[in-house]
């Protein structure tokens, strides 16, 4: 079981990593140049996130097959960060957009790259959307089954939703083992959102506001 939230937790920060850094990247541009390109994109983002899951899991198992990304850590990374980041770049956008440009063009005056006013200036100006993103794509990563299931076979490469599946087979149901397992996977979640609640809170609020 501890092992199965090693892997859990590793898919996790690898994942949430890069829709941080990818989101927020991807989001500066469509925030700070509007065009009616930049909007089409952004439509098209937006549009992905209604997209099931399951609805595109064949086409999405042949060519993690062909990719050689089945029983990898990095084949469910890639997978889980790809259905996470347009969540991410819409929330990155909205909030981009509230952040003074003025601040952009002293840095750019003051001898700053276009990367450096972002890591340096943009960046940390969006910690309350960082959280909420890293709350809601984490736990959404964390509660994963379907893809997990598909792309990790190899019991060394479980996960703790599905190391929980083991308690019951078809000879016996080990409601005590799973209840307690279950009550273990609950703890990381709610200790990050303890953790990081101030700044999820004011993330929701300034989302409502906007």
């Amino acid at each position: 079981l501890f092992r199965a939230m090693g892997n859990t937790l590793f898919i996790v920060i690898c994942s949430v990593i890069i829709i941080v850094v990818v989101g927020a990247m991807a989001a500066y541009p469509l925030s700070r140049h509007a065009t009616r390109k930049n909007k089409w994109i952004l439509t098209v983002v937006v549009g992905v996130m209604m997209v099931p899951q399951l609805s595109v899991l064949v086409p999405l198992y042949k060519e993690m097959v062909a990719l050689g990304g089945i029983n990898k850590f990095w084949g469910i990374i890639i997978v889980s960060a790809t259905f996470h980041l347009p969540l991410a770049i819409y929330m990155y956008t909205n909030f981009i957009g509230t952040v003074p440009r003025e601040l952009d063009d002293a840095a750019l005056i003051d001898g700053c790259s276009r990367l450096q006013v972002f890591f340096r200036i943009i960046l940390p100006s969006l910690k309350a959307t960082t959280t909420s993103i890293i709350i809601l794509t984490g736990v959404g990563i964390w509660n994963d089954y379907q893809f997990q299931l598909y792309f990790l076979q190899k019991p060394a490469l479980r996960t703790i939703t599905l190391a929980i599946t083991t308690f019951f087979t078809d000879t016996k149901q080990d409601m005590g083992a799973a209840a307690a397992a279950a009550f273990i996977v609950v703890l990381p979640p709610v200790i990050m959102y303890i953790v990081l609640q101030k700044y999820f809170v004011k993330g929701a609020m300034d989302s409502a506001v906007k």
